[in-house]
């Protein structure tokens, strides 16, 4: 039987699952509820099947977090049963361990939350749905991706990976981030979707919203924030290649509203979703790398 490229890449992922299940004690999934960390939790679902999937899911909820994926996550959490742990990055303001930003963006803020939960529930690995074609920064990671006791990220201290042999080594108060999706393109991931029937929340796919435009990206208004002045709203048909805090996430205009017509959108873009979609990624041409060396995922 010849083996396609799509089972190639799940069986190094369900692989990499069992790898973790075996070394660590307390491992986690980082979930946004995007088709990255949808799929991780598919991936982990066939990985010990029949039995339930053994990790909890955590979740950084920025505070503008589009309701449809917020719906979405809670009705896949019921429909699996899986225990979701969430960090509310409004907690931390709230009580003052942060502070708004005077850009209104939250994503920056999602790493002291991130690394206090981390320590309070003593995770010692983290899946996460990061792959090498998003972001140059993310092309330098490992699969087994360990972090210091601080949660930061040292280029130095990654480790060769060899004929697929992981070292998951850490000391305490370290730990390891694990990207079983780091092979997989954002091509590939959506024909695995096609292929496995996953769902997804609806805003994958075209709909009818209210957005403006704000440095070349088309944002949708909110509690987040927008339009200001001079910034005009309309209705447009799009959909988001990503989904993250609302205020810094940008949507395409799209006709594409099944998974089909999305393949042939991807297959055709020449632009990576961060790259085309993600406000707080162009802050900087460093700004993904920067705040992976601080913690962030």
């Amino acid at each position: 039987m010849v083996r396609s490229a799509l089972d190639a890449l799940e069986s190094e992922a369900i692989h990499i699952f069992r790898e973790v299940d075996g070394e660590f004690d307390r491992p986690a999934i980082l979930f946004s509820g995007g088709k990255d960390s949808t799929v991780l939790v598919h991936l982990a679902a066939k990985a010990f099947a029949p039995a339930p999937v053994p990790f909890p899911l955590l979740h950084v909820d920025t505070g503008h977090n589009f309701p449809e994926v917020l719906e979405f996550r809670d009705a896949l959490a019921r429909r699996m049963n899986l225990r979701v742990v969430v960090a509310r990055v409004q907690d931390w303001i709230e009580d003052g361990r942060l502070t708004e930003r005077a850009d209104g963006l939250r994503n920056p803020l999602q790493t002291v939350p991130l690394l206090e939960t981390i320590t309070a529930w003593r995770f010692d690995a983290l899946f996460g749905g990061g792959r090498r074609d998003e972001e140059r920064a993310r092309a330098k990671e490992r699969i087994f991706s360990l972090r210091n006791a601080f949660g930061q990220w040292e280029p130095s201290r990654q480790r060769p990976e060899l004929w697929n042999l992981y070292n998951g080594r850490h000391q305490p108060g370290e730990h390891v981030r694990v990207f079983p999706l780091s092979n997989w393109a954002e091509l590939d991931v959506w024909r695995y979707i096609e292929r496995e029937g996953i769902e997804l929340p609806s805003l994958y796919y075209a709909h009818r919203r209210e957005v403006f435009l704000r440095d070349g990206m088309w944002l949708a208004p909110g509690p987040w924030g927008g339009p200001r002045d001079g910034e005009t709203s309309r209705l447009a048909t799009v959909r988001y290649r990503t989904v993250g805090d609302a205020s810094c996430t940008g949507a395409v205009e799209s006709r594409a509203a099944d998974v089909t017509a999305v393949i042939d959108e991807v297959a055709a873009s020449r632009l990576t979703e961060r790259g085309a979609t993600r406000a707080d990624d162009q802050l900087s041409e460093a700004a993904m790398e920067d705040r992976k060396r601080e913690g962030y995922f």
